[in-house]
């Protein structure tokens, strides 16, 4: 895995495609916060609300390092591509998203509860000046999808496979996906505070 410092928001990422980075941590100096918003906004009005936090806070708008999002069912390829394309022109105009590489990292849930109807903002973090030593990190959402150039279906373990083996080898695969990034990134399991799961 690649990781590579984005200086202009005082953290590294784990590179991964023009969507999402796999990860961050705050470069030394600094830290990452997070903020949940009270209710998820539509994507580009919780963009526009973390555009006025971070400078409310005197932050350049390049400390942006991960956002969580909400969205009412799976994408289709093609809907995945199309929303991603629409998403990172914010990022562009920020000076986040450069020659195809995002370094944001991101998590995009579809909850069986109280669905959104749009893709909506949950949470976002970004980067701020910090006397601690103690690092700070976000690894993105992963799925059960190996990498390739492959559909999701060809690339997913155990594809559409729900029974307990089944199961089991996914929450493996992704388990050892999560601990990948967190050792490119420099830090382990016991180093985690928080961890989501979801199926």
């Amino acid at each position: 895995m690649d990781v590579v410092a984005f200086k202009d928001g005082n953290y590294r990422y784990v590179k991964a495609g023009f969507q999402f980075s796999s990860g961050v941590a705050a470069e030394p100096g600094f830290e990452i916060e997070r903020a949940r918003l009270a209710r998820p906004l539509p994507l580009a009005a919780g963009l526009a609300a973390v555009e006025a936090h971070i400078a409310s806070i005197g932050r350049p708008s390049t400390s942006f390092a991960a956002c969580e999002l909400r969205s009412p069912e799976p994408f289709s390829e093609r809907g995945f591509d199309d929303f991603n394309r629409e998403y990172v022109k914010t990022l562009a105009r920020w000076g986040v998203f450069k020659n195809d590489v995002n370094p944001v990292a991101r998590t995009n849930v579809c909850p069986k509860y109280d669905k959104p109807r749009e893709p909506v903002l949950y949470a976002f973090s970004y980067t701020v000046p910090a006397s601690s030593r103690r690092g700070s990190f976000i690894v993105a959402g992963g799925a059960e999808a190996r990498g390739g150039v492959e559909n999701y279906a060809q690339r997913t373990v155990r594809y559409r496979d729900t029974s307990v083996e089944g199961m089991r080898e996914k929450v493996r695969f992704v388990v050892d996906l999560m601990a990948a990034r967190l050792a490119a990134l420099g830090f382990s399991w016991r180093d985690a505070v928080s961890t989501q799961a979801y199926t």
